[in-house]
């Protein structure tokens, strides 16, 4: 949703939020609901009119992207210009405390009016407990594509955030290294493999994975699940039943990740993401598995490395390379804001294509807000392939859910898997195991 550090809070997002909904359920129990600030008739937000003239007012925005600050106090900046009665102060946490920070701050009743949501059950949590205030109706939210807001609603279907910018999960490649070894971007699983061991007979790492932080292999899976299971058709028939992680197709993805293990770095299980990173900036390993948000990471470290990227692979040569999307979170208002008409214009400049394409031109992102043209090639690239085929991270977006969530268990029997506790087989019972405990096909 995100640098090393958001995502890996997401493992964690279980235990928070039912932390989150224990204190929410006493705080009832004892009569004192969260304080609330009303949102027009019968609890409707109303579109945002413009901030009355006179007493200048502060928002506090809460995030947890620190090393975003300098982009967002000069888009801020922009805001402010138009709005001068109207300050933002964004005030971005540690990633790995940031839950806590949030969590104390809800309570509390107190310290924020607009905060960053995580994505999909992290944030319709914060919405059911009544934390948030709904927004479909302020300007330009209806106009952001169903699938990025269904990542910030709550279970009464209401739309409680903005969604911030899109993540996809891409093989990143050095084409230099390729070029001077004469090897072309593969399409298809064997080509793949080729590849690997064509890089691997040189000496060159060919793939810079990290095992220590779990989440970096669902990811991985990601990419390289399309050319065992295909595309949309097949999670379509995951979610309504049809098929399940125990499925042979799903399987075999399962044993892919088994076998890429031989092109991963020596004892890449207790390597951290920072390690391998270094490994491919430096020209050591190929090619790096991750989210499009580190390519801000590599410009910055290495801005002279000729970058390029694979979206996924496909089952058949010529066949579809759909590249894996989610939303990497959301902006909400939080319900008990002094400043609720304030606060709604602010979110109006969040969902508008001025913001969107600040965004995107600031931090190199894929902007959710339709319209909003990159002028990084890599990321006009990314959006013109989501554009022509894309695939939800299935493990983020669908099965996040649980205690532990299916994703956090299917990571951590990855890991089970490489340090031979599991086998391939194994690792899809415990995964089935545990989005049967909580999952409904639809109907």
């Amino acid at each position: 949703m995100e640098n090393v550090e958001e995502i890996f809070a997401m493992r964690k997002v279980g235990v928070w939020l039912f932390s989150l909904l224990l204190v929410f359920f006493l705080a009832a129990c004892s009569g004192s609901p969260p304080a609330t600030t009303s949102g027009g008739e019968g609890g409707k937000t109303q579109p945002a009119a413009e901030a009355p003239k006179g007493e200048q007012v502060e928002l506090t925005m809460y995030s947890w992207r620190t090393e975003d600050k300098e982009a967002y106090n000069k888009i801020i900046a922009e805001f402010e210009a138009k709005h001068p009665n109207i300050k933002v102060k964004f005030k971005p946490f540690k990633s790995t405390e940031y839950n806590t920070i949030l969590t104390n701050t809800l309570t509390s009743g107190t310290g924020v009016d607009i905060l960053q949501l995580r994505p999909y059950q992290g944030a319709t949590s914060i919405a059911d407990a009544g934390y948030l205030m709904p927004i479909d109706d302020l300007k330009g939210v209806s106009d952001i594509p169903k699938a990025y807001l269904d990542a910030a609603r709550g279970s009464d279907g209401k739309v409680y955030g903005v969604p911030l910018s899109i993540n996809s999960a891409v093989i990143f490649y050095n084409k230099k290294l390729f070029e001077e070894n004469g090897l072309e971007a593969p399409q298809t699983w064997d080509e793949f493999i080729q590849v690997c061991n064509a890089l691997k007979a040189k000496g060159i790492i060919p793939i810079a994975q990290s095992g220590k932080a779990a989440y970096l292999l669902s990811i991985t899976h990601s990419v390289f699940a399309p050319s065992s299971i295909g595309g949309n058709e097949y999670i379509e028939k995951m979610l309504k039943g049809e098929v399940n992680f125990k499925d042979p197709a799903f399987i075999d993805s399962i044993k892919k990740m088994k076998e890429l293990e031989q092109y991963f770095p020596q004892d890449f299980i207790a390597l951290d993401d920072k390690d391998v990173q270094a490994l491919f900036y430096t020209g050591k390993a190929a090619m790096y598995i991750n989210g499009s948000y580190r390519l801000e990471t590599f410009e910055k470290q290495n801005p002279d490395m000729p970058l390029d990227i694979i979206p996924s692979l496909a089952k058949e040569k010529g066949g579809d390379t759909p590249i894996v999307n989610w939303v990497d979170g959301s902006y909400g208002i939080f319900k008990s804001t002094k400043h609720p008409e304030e606060a709604k214009i602010f979110m109006e400049f969040l969902a508008s294509k001025e913001f969107g394409q600040l965004f995107s031109d600031e931090l190199n992102r894929f902007s959710a807000i339709p319209g909003v043209e990159p002028k990084n090639p890599l990321v006009q690239k990314m959006t013109q392939l989501s554009d022509k085929s894309m695939v939800p991270f299935l493990m983020l977006v669908h099965f996040g859910d649980g205690t532990p969530t299916t994703k956090t268990l299917f990571e951590n029997s990855l890991q089970g898997m490489y340090i031979n506790k599991l086998t391939v087989e194994q690792v899809a019972e415990e995964t089935q195991a545990s989005a049967d405990k909580w999952f409904k096909p639809a109907k």
